[in-house]
């Protein structure tokens, strides 16, 4: 690791660790890079960047869960479970680069994420994704996650995101006391993906409820929403990373499925 230039305030950490990622992205050149942000209350937040050779779209990615990915500065990554973390090989395989931000001192994300203040450092998290790739920008959460992104999406700059995808989102009110109905849906207006898992036994994000985020971003110009099916177990928590919650075993076809529509928004 090295750190190869400074530029905004932002520190960027070089990882050339193409070994460590699927075989199927090495027919492409591949760099992860550690980066940190600072922030205008203080403090600094990394973010893991993963960038294929030519990238149709960057995607930010917005774990769920307390949000600690746990990105240390010589790049081990504490905790690599979460679906927007794991899978991000497979992104960049399709050709997508993908920003994956840590929080801040470890800090708790849980009831924080529809705040106007982390508004904010999703915005931010879009301004360094364009900086990073002058293509399309997209917003992904997964879980507690997709609050984070409704309340970016909601509150992006005309034509800073071209889209955001919502994976099996908390919409129904548990320990964080706040779900994706909290982060303003009525200010999405860019097109939207909902995606749930039919199997997805996690209490506090059915599959049944779908429909109904969907139909509370009003002012998007067009919410599509997908059912999958399937997953495996392996967390003890029906919430946990590696369940159908998480599409644990069904990474290929959720990837696809995403990769697609962002396909098609980028085809217009």
């Amino acid at each position: 690791m090295s750190v190869m230039s400074v530029r905004s305030g932002v520190t960027v950490l070089a990882l050339f660790s193409v070994a460590a990622l699927a075989p199927a992205t090495r027919a492409q050149p591949l760099v992860e890079r550690l980066m940190e942000m600072p922030l205008a209350e203080g403090g600094r937040q990394r973010a893991l960047l993963v960038m294929p050779d030519r990238p149709r779209a960057i995607i930010v990615m917005l774990p769920g869960g307390a949000g600690d990915v746990g990105l240390s500065r010589d790049g081990e990554i504490r905790h690599g479970d979460n679906f927007t973390v794991r899978t991000r090989a497979l992104w960049a395989a399709r050709g997508y680069a993908v920003l994956i931000p840590d929080t801040v001192d470890r800090a708790n994300l849980r009831g924080l994420r529809s705040s106007v203040r982390y508004g904010g450092v999703v915005e931010r998290l879009i301004r360094l994704a364009h900086d990073e790739a002058a293509v399309p920008a997209f917003l992904l959460g997964t879980s507690q996650g997709s609050i984070a992104a409704m309340n970016g999406a909601s509150h992006a700059r005309p034509g800073d995101l071209a889209g955001v995808i919502l994976t099996e989102s908390v919409s129904l009110m548990g320990g964080s006391h706040e779900t994706v109905f909290d982060a303003d849906p009525a200010g999405v207006r860019v097109p939207a993906l909902v995606v749930a898992n039919r199997d997805d036994r996690c209490d506090v994000a059915p599959a049944g409820m779908a429909p109904r985020i969907a139909a509370a971003m009003t002012n998007s110009p067009r919410v599509d929403v997908q059912v999958v099916s399937g997953g495996i177990t392996r967390s003890r928590r029906d919430c946990g990373s590696l369940t159908p919650h998480g599409y644990y075993g069904i990474e290929d076809k959720v990837v696809g499925l995403i990769g697609d529509w962002i396909q098609a928004r980028l085809r217009g």
